[in-house]
């Protein structure tokens, strides 16, 4: 097809719904990066937490969200996609607001009322709510919005959308925690969200093919299906064993910005080492998974988990502001090994009547990599950084953590592998 016919066809391919969508997951995941990038700090410099109160709490903040995504899709489509948005625009505004105030005087009465660990948890349990409604009402828009050419186009738009806020949020980031303070980087992320409420109130309708969709499952349906999943041993199996890989791809969130400020300089911009992942995304994804586009999918999931692993032994041997560099650019090129090929792998094994729950499934290991790569990171620094005061020896210990995986990953593949599946 001559190129100005397809750029015609991109250009008429997508309703306004489309782009309004996916502008605004823009501004959604630059809120949240942002945010992630100095959760760490904020919490072990500004409200004097410990290095292993801090992983832990840092990884509910990143592990939450996945929980709930196996349900907000239903609760999405229930509500529809104008509402579910402008509503999770609202939750979060007010969840990043709240948590760049716990230092606040006015919130003394409820800090007092409490332990400061369970207030600050509950804290940051609330954008979850929020987040778990947007990624399914973009996607969804994404789908309904496009036309069938162009569908894979529309894909791709988002995937690049996600990794743009993604880059920019830590970027952002660094010049409000260097400018304003760390507290305040949490509430310009909440200036962010609120203005796409009133973003998507006046310019977002319901796609047209929304009215054709099929119903959105019962409740009933929906714990049907969530059982029927967690009867599948292997597949459970897998996911169980995978979840290694987001303990220690989750580090440079929860471990990396107070390893760098307590062991390397605690003048160090962490935040911009932060954004390097997401660029490499957006960079290098198209071409190299055209040179890794004949690695089976499993095969691409097990050479991922061992690259990223082996990631962070840069940073053991060199510790150093430019050897986290190294080693998140190195973590990120393991990432874009296995993310595609790991979906792919999910869509071939799940049963078509019940693609969208396995779907959700996959999103598990993440959410559990976070919270125990939060927790089990924040033990390790404390061992090897404060007790025995050689830190970079925590890098081993997560590195060995992803090493088992592959091979684990190795072994399943061999032994528990579903039949049907390629290598």
């Amino acid at each position: 097809m001559p190129l100005p016919q397809r750029l015609q066809e991109i250009r008429d391919g997508f309703e306004r719904p489309f782009w309004v969508a996916n502008i605004s997951e823009i501004f959604e995941r630059l809120s949240y990066y942002g945010a992630f990038s100095s959760l760490a700090l904020y919490l072990h410099e500004k409200l004097n937490f410990s290095t292993e109160q801090t992983g832990t709490l840092a990884g509910i903040f990143g592990g939450a969200v996945w929980f709930l995504a196996i349900f907000g899709g239903t609760v999405a489509d229930w509500l529809g996609f104008r509402r579910a948005l402008s509503l999770a625009y609202l939750i979060l505004s007010g969840a990043y607001f709240l948590l760049g105030s716990i230092g606040a005087p006015w919130l003394s009465p409820i800090r007092n009322a409490m332990p400061l660990g369970l207030f600050v948890g509950i804290v940051l349990l609330l954008p979850a709510l929020g987040i778990a409604l947007v990624k399914p009402s973009v996607v969804g828009t994404t789908a309904r919005a496009s036309k069938e050419n162009v569908r894979s186009i529309g894909y791709s738009i988002y995937y690049t959308m996600v990794n743009i806020g993604g880059t920019l949020g830590p970027v952002i980031a660094d010049w409000a925690h260097a400018k304003f303070g760390v507290e305040n980087v949490f509430r310009i992320a909440a200036l962010s969200v609120f203005a796409m409420v009133f973003f998507v109130l006046l310019f977002f309708r319901e796609p047209k093919a929304q009215a054709a969709a099929p119903p959105p499952p019962s409740l009933a349906v929906t714990a049907k299906n969530f059982l029927t999943v967690l009867s599948n041993p292997k597949f459970m199996l897998f996911l169980l064993i995978f979840t290694g890989y987001w303990i220690v791809f989750w580090q440079q969130f929860t471990l990396l910005p107070g390893y760098i400020h307590n062991f390397i300089d605690p003048n160090a911009r962490v935040e911009r080492v932060l954004s390097i992942d997401a660029a490499v995304v957006i960079c290098f994804t198209l071409v190299w998974n055209h040179l890794i586009r004949k690695v089976p999918p499993f095969r691409a999931v097990i050479l991922g988990t061992l690259v990223s692993a082996l990631s962070w032994l840069i940073l053991a041997l060199w510790s150093s502001y430019w050897g986290a560099v190294l080693s998140i650019f190195i973590l990120a090129l393991g990432e874009i090994t296995q993310a595609p090929k790991y979906y792919e792998y999910i869509s071939k094994l799940a049963p078509a009547e019940q693609q969208g729950t396995y779907m959700g499934f996959a999103f598990l290991p993440i959410g559990i990599g976070s919270i125990v790569g939060g927790w089990f990171g924040g033990k390790m620094l404390h061992h090897f950084g404060e007790v025995q005061h050689q830190p970079q020896r925590t890098w081993y210990a997560i590195t060995a953590v992803g090493v088992l995986t592959a091979f684990l990953l190795w072994i399943y593949d061999r032994v528990v592998r579903p039949e049907g599946q390629n290598r």
